[in-house]
């Protein structure tokens, strides 16, 4: 018990503590009342003092922000980073990544990815080593050596070797194989001299063999026990490929359930035997679509880094800060070629005229990316190109004085006849934007002076079925050219019959003098003489004017972001875009510069 002494004492201390509370609390009110409120109003008379030190203090404060970011921004850079996943959308559909097989945007990519070749091309687009690490020819011309890089390996770990390299070219030789590619090999012997060492012996002389060297390299010790005919359906070509390249295959996956929806996701890893060094993305996938748009819905839901092939940018991904747009030219000319076996463009005169009345310039400046000229079967950058010896430049009295000569002549309407019939024509093309807006313009260019010409665009499939009837009179389209002026197989007689296996004479060309040019060409080494040779084929292309040349076209690639050691060099195709892909990366940091 606490006796009342007790309480009283406390109840004592209680209350003078209270006191003393009360005291200080009294004295600081004063103490603030006199120290601050009466002090309060002077500020009103030192406002502009106050003001100045405090934007003062917001201005030093303000530039220290901006000097610390501008130092960092000096003194770190932004640097790549391996590792990461690198998803890819293509238009297309995937069927065969076997590079002797292999046919379409997809196909070439997966085989690029997965399958090495003895020779390929570098950054600069050079033509260059890959598995081989040298070639050489012999003084005869027709002998060509390769010597292999030491240690290669496939991606299941067995060694590649010379015995492999014989077995890939061999086997295209087959004809029960039916490789698209066995044309080019006919007549040349592959020979093995030993486990690096591969010979190839031509029974002529031809320059642009070499080029020939670019396909993919099979594995001897999986494929030669498969029944030659049977090998386009084997499963290797589709579930269980094996290969040297950057990447290993991994798997496929089929997402949709109809056409419409139907995509395909083609998985690839790493491949850490590649005998360039282990590539620094982790994974590669392509995705297939079956058209532009919903591969472009998928860009927009950031299911995709990079877009292969747009034709165009729609305009609401401009805006997107991150947009990489990589407009990249190909080695390649987009022509107008014309039937020069069909009526009324079996006539010289006509396609003479219909080329004096082209202006390129004004289709070159409505070309969605910076555009380049063609005016000659071979680029401006080409081993032989004369510009001496090229088309005819616009103009559009020698078109009229050529279309009259044709005997085609003007009406009151401002259309030409010739025994009361009209002179129209029929232009296919690919339905896309810059081939519609070009055939558009050469339709508006002729009117001009006459002719009138009904446009139609039709999707890849299609076109392809007009080109296989030749049932055009003009056909809008782009080639593939190469580094190489051998251009045998567009305009060489042989190459316009029914039996040639690719048929890419699209303008059933047929000249002596070409083809004997052409010939001579090809078959020369030394770059001097191949030049004489070729010019008597320029000469005859000019004055007979099988097609008009217009431009050089581009390939469009879309990113999320930047894509380091991407290259925006010439392409030769549009898988040649992985000639460096074991380089790419798309993660980065920040690191201070050394």
């Amino acid at each position: 018990m606490i006796d009342r002494t007790t309480k009283l004492r406390w109840r004592r201390n209680f209350r003078r503590k209270q006191r003393q509370i009360e005291d200080i609390s009294s004295g600081a009110e004063e103490q603030l009342d006199r120290h601050f409120f009466r002090r309060l109003g002077r500020l009103y008379e030192v406002r502009r003092f106050v003001i100045s030190w405090i934007l003062l203090v917001v201005l030093l404060l303000g530039l220290t922000v901006v000097q610390t970011r501008a130092l960092g921004s000096y003194y770190q850079t932004v640097s790549p980073l391996a590792g990461g996943i690198y998803t890819e959308g293509i238009v297309g559909s995937f069927t065969n990544a076997n590079p002797i097989f292999a046919n379409g945007e997809v196909d070439n990519a997966v085989s690029r990815l997965v399958f090495s070749s003895l020779m390929t091309y570098d950054a600069n687009n050079q033509f260059v080593g890959s598995l081989a690490k040298s070639l050489t020819v012999d003084p005869t011309g027709k002998i060509y050596t390769a010597v292999l890089n030491s240690n290669l390996k496939w991606d299941d770990g067995k060694p590649l070797t010379a015995s492999d390299v014989a077995f890939t070219f061999q086997t295209i030789q087959n004809p029960d194989v039916k490789s698209p590619l066995f044309s080019a090999w006919s007549g040349i012997k592959v020979a093995v001299l030993n486990p690096t060492t591969v010979t190839f012996t031509l029974p002529n002389v031809l320059a642009s063999f070499p080029y020939s060297l670019t396909t993919g390299i099979l594995p001897k010790h999986i494929l030669e026990t498969v029944d030659p005919s049977s090998l386009r359906s084997a499963p290797f070509n589709t579930t269980e490929p094996v290969g040297s390249g950057p990447f290993k295959w991994h798997g496929v996956e089929v997402v949709g359930d109809s056409n419409e929806t139907r995509e395909q996701h083609i998985s690839l890893s790493a491949n850490n035997k590649y005998f360039a060094g282990r590539p620094k993305l982790n994974e590669f996938i392509i995705r297939s679509y079956r058209d532009e748009g919903k591969m472009i819905k998928s860009f927009k839901a950031d299911d995709l880094t990079a877009m292969a092939g747009v034709q165009d940018v729609p305009d609401d991904l401009q805006k997107t800060l991150d947009l990489g747009q990589y407009n990249v030219p190909v080695t390649g000319a987009v022509m107008a070629f014309f039937n020069t076996t069909k009526d009324p463009m079996n006539d010289s005169h006509l396609r003479n005229g219909l080329t004096w009345a082209t202006d390129e310039k004004t289709i070159l400046a409505s070309l969605t990316y910076p555009g380049v000229g063609v005016n000659s079967p071979f680029l401006h950058s080409m081993l032989g190109y004369d510009s001496s010896i090229v088309q005819r430049p616009f103009d559009l009295s020698q078109a009229n004085n050529a279309l009259d000569a044709s005997g085609w002549a003007m009406g009151a309407d401002g259309i030409r006849l010739k025994d009361g019939k009209k002179l129209t024509i029929g232009l296919y093309t690919l339905d896309n934007i810059d081939y519609a807006n070009t055939a558009h313009f050469l339709r508006d260019q002729w009117r001009k002076v006459g002719v009138l010409v009904n446009v139609t665009s039709l999707n890849q499939s299609d076109l392809q079925s007009v080109v296989s009837d030749r049932s055009y009179d003009v056909l809008l389209y782009g080639v593939s050219l190469g580094l190489d002026p051998d251009q045998f197989a567009y305009w060489y007689s042989t190459q316009a019959e029914v039996t040639a296996q690719r048929r890419l004479n699209f303008s059933d060309y047929s000249s002596k003098t070409a083809d004997a040019a052409l010939e001579a060409g090809r078959t020369r080494l030394d770059p001097a003489l191949r030049v004489a040779k070729y010019r008597p084929f320029l000469e005859a292309w000019r004055d007979d004017a099988p097609a008009v040349a217009l431009y050089q076209p581009h390939y469009l690639y879309v990113t999320h972001g930047t894509v380091f050691n991407f290259n925006e060099r010439a392409l030769n195709t549009p898988s040649d875009r992985f000639a460096n892909v074991e380089n790419w990366m798309i993660r980065s940091e920040r690191t201070t510069k050394k």
